[in-house]
């Protein structure tokens, strides 16, 4: 095997309100824009520029509104097996309202089969159900000014067209963004670290 180099970037991870290390604070006031928020404010307090930005899954919406608001401190936009929204769409009407979140949801959170409250750390939390029910507000233009990539994970079994993020890929193409295909499943974080990260170290420098 070949010698391979990288890049050494520093990462922020910002964790989302109600989910993680954030769960105390879930309730049912938080939204899509306060997620937004959660990921402009790590930027504009950490004075950031020039940044990568990554979304992965429903953290398309996020970085697509965190793009509309903040443009300039982005050099580089990646969605990640994620939803590429547009005006007025919400996570849910992209995705065509799906049966499985609307029959995992309960009393304003969505718990997938996954989640047990007898987990041990780190775990999984109820997933906030208003902001997968918010739709976006898109209005600036020098939000689509900024460079931008896709990356449509397709479990090694299946055919593209099957991944559940297909059509957000297919948004993306007709938008002349570049698509690359990581053969893994949709969480490549954990089951393809290695792979994405190459993949995200060449994607910025093309």
């Amino acid at each position: 095997m070949g010698k391979i180099t990288l890049n050494l970037h520093k990462v922020y991870r910002p964790t989302l309100a109600g989910l993680g290390e954030k769960v105390h604070l879930a309730n049912l006031d938080v939204g899509l824009d306060t997620h937004v928020t959660d990921v402009v404010n790590t930027i504009l307090f950490e004075d950031l520029h020039d940044i990568v930005l990554v979304g992965h899954s429903y953290g398309g919406m996020v970085v697509t509104g965190v793009a509309e608001k903040i443009p300039d401190r982005i050099s580089h936009l990646i969605y990640l097996d994620a939803f590429v929204p547009e005006d007025g769409e919400s996570a849910m009407t992209n995705r065509g309202n799906d049966d499985w979140i609307t029959k995992s949801a309960t009393n304003g959170y969505i718990i997938p089969p996954w989640v047990s409250p007898d987990q041990p750390y780190p775990k999984d939390v109820p997933h906030p159900m208003k902001t997968l029910t918010d739709k976006i507000v898109l209005k600036n233009p020098d939000r689509l000014k900024i460079k931008t990539d896709y990356i449509l994970t397709v479990d090694p079994d299946k055919e593209p067209q099957q991944d559940d993020f297909y059509d957000s890929c297919q948004r993306a193409k007709s938008m002349d963004w570049p698509v690359h295909i990581l053969p893994a499943d949709h969480n490549p974080q954990w089951s393809a670290p290695e792979e994405l990260a190459i993949l995200l170290n060449k994607i910025p420098n093309r």
